[in-house]
């Protein structure tokens, strides 16, 4: 390099989370035109299209009814079992959706990250309004069935949106450390859908909370997502509320886990175009 020529480094900005926002809020045009693309790429050049948005959880629930419900007995709060499985699925795949492609965010976008600045964050959360788009659709899929067993929605149909805020925050928190992470480690996306079917089978999706044996309840409950899922069951079904001290908890965990999840990625954010 010969003495004398400047030399201009572009990189993410330090400041408080306020900053932060206020970047991602200046950007929003990029945040739309990558949420917008994700909306029609996501299934491009298959055969029907978004129908996949209601056929996989409508599967689970098929395989979940026979194998929970004829198999092995669990109740189902007098709800028929593939509504039942149904209805958890459709929170279930929310979670996971944003949780699984915010992971995955930064390792397929290396061309946006090594040529151009932009607050990093938009790409995780620029996955969001294509899985709110899933969540409607499942969520009218799961309603029309409802509608056809006899069982209308109720005024508590009003509180999916914050089961689904507090699924969200869950996801997006996991999603933004374990972005960061894959990165630098690239065995997280390995070790990621392993966990995600772990905690799949440790979460109320396919069985009622009630199922689960009072010794074991306690531990079980420390499972942030008991209460958010529960609380969807709720909202479509009509279901037993869960109890507010669950959800203060998850809530509670929900914030903790974004808020960390910011921070890791920040902390990362500067070495991401040389890592990539």
């Amino acid at each position: 390099m010969s003495a004398g020529v400047p030399v201009v480094r572009i990189g993410p900005r330090r400041g408080s989370p306020w900053r932060t926002l206020r970047e991602i809020w200046q950007y929003r045009d990029l945040f739309a035109a990558l949420g917008t693309r994700d909306l029609r790429l996501r299934y491009r050049q298959t055969l029907l299209g978004i129908a996949w948005v209601v056929l996989q959880p409508l599967a689970a629930a098929g395989i979940f009814a026979f194998v929970f419900g004829k198999v092995a007995g669990l109740p189902t709060e007098g709800q028929p079992y593939v509504l039942f499985a149904l209805a958890g699925m459709v929170a279930w795949n929310f979670f996971s959706t944003i949780l699984s492609r915010a992971s995955a965010s930064l390792l397929q976008n290396p061309q946006l990250i090594t040529r151009v600045y932009f607050p990093r964050l938009i790409l995780p959360l620029s996955v969001v309004p294509a899985a709110i788009v899933d969540l409607l659709v499942t969520t009218a899929a799961c309603l029309l069935i409802g509608l056809v067993s006899g069982r209308a929605p109720t005024l508590a149909l009003l509180g999916l949106p914050a089961a689904a805020l507090l699924m969200g925050t869950l996801a997006l928190g996991a999603g933004f450390g374990a972005a960061a992470l894959a990165v630098r480690y690239r065995d997280v996306q390995y070790v990621l859908p392993v966990a995600i079917q772990l905690a799949l089978y440790a979460s109320p999706v396919a069985y009622s909370a009630t199922a689960v044996p009072a010794a074991w309840r306690t531990a079980y409950d420390l499972n942030p997502l008991v209460a958010p899922l529960e609380l969807v069951r709720w909202s479509l079904l009509a279901t037993p509320f869960p109890a507010w001290g669950q959800i203060g908890y998850s809530a509670a965990v929900a914030a903790g886990l974004w808020i960390a999840g910011v921070v890791v990625f920040r902390r990362a954010e500067r070495s991401f175009a040389d890592e990539i």
